[in-house]
């Protein structure tokens, strides 16, 4: 379904006049599967979140290209309803003077599929991120973190799409309302049989929602393991990030 080959990004560094650049995604190549929730995990600055906007069409690569369903991703028809994305700052996530109603409305205007009854569409929507409907009228400055962030997930699935990118979509929210999140989503990857690209840093939520990880150091795949497989990593990195990042929240948490 979704095929990153051989994908190469760098960003220019310096004053204006200079030709320096640093190589932030170096022949990344991978692919995830129809139906599938493909993790991955990398410490702040590995270049995942780069990925995600690579994938969304949100920047374009250097080399390679990255397609879906056989069609490049930076044609934003291929894109349009079909990809979508959660992110980690819900509150800049939604339009501050929107409704949660024109906010979940907003990405099928883009896609032209507003038709009458809408309103129940959105009750419907709302209800499957677990809102009621009295939540429609309300503004993002209204809603809780946990709240906002299902606003978010219902306009993601508003198009029905079949990919949602997730960018440290639950780090920002407390310990109970993740794991409130993660349910939802996996929940609704199972409704909708969609495919989701989880990037994160919580090794205990990527090991709870996702088919397989990808372990990302300095811009390239260390290694890519089935879940099941997660304890048994290969490489000393992944080996020392893993235990780091349990070990780190762990502590979070305590």
């Amino acid at each position: 379904m979704l095929k990153v080959d051989g994908i190469e990004k760098s960003y220019k560094q310096g004053g204006l006049f200079s030709k320096q650049r640093q190589q932030v995604l170096k022949k990344v190549a991978f692919e995830c599967q129809h139906g599938e929730c493909l993790g991955i995990i990398g410490e702040s600055g590995s270049g995942k979140s780069t990925l995600g906007r690579l994938i969304l069409g949100i920047e374009k690569p250097d080399r390679g290209r990255i397609l879906f369903e056989g069609k490049n991703v930076n044609d934003r028809r291929v894109r349009r309803g079909s990809i979508s994305a959660v992110f980690q700052n819900y509150t800049s996530s939604i339009n501050p003077f929107l409704t949660v109603e024109e906010a979940i409305m907003e990405p099928l205007k883009a896609k032209k599929k507003v038709e009458p009854g809408m309103q129940i569409k959105v009750d419907a929507l709302l209800h499957q991120v677990g809102l009621d409907s009295s939540y429609r009228l309300k503004y993002p400055h209204e809603l809780s973190g946990g709240e906002a962030q299902r606003v978010c997930i219902a306009r993601a699935i508003s198009t029905e799409p079949r990919c949602i990118v997730f960018d440290e979509a639950i780090s920002s929210l407390d310990v109970s309302v993740q794991i409130q999140v993660l349910r939802l989503l996996k929940e609704l990857k199972q409704f909708y049989q969609m495919s989701y690209v989880f990037i994160t840093h919580d090794i205990q939520a990527a090991a709870y929602i996702c088919d397989r990880i990808i372990i990302f150091r300095d811009g390239q795949i260390e290694e890519m393991v089935p879940i099941e497989q997660l304890k048994h990593v290969q490489s000393d990195y992944a080996r020392r990030l893993l235990t780091y990042l349990i070990t780190f929240q762990g502590e979070d948490q305590g």
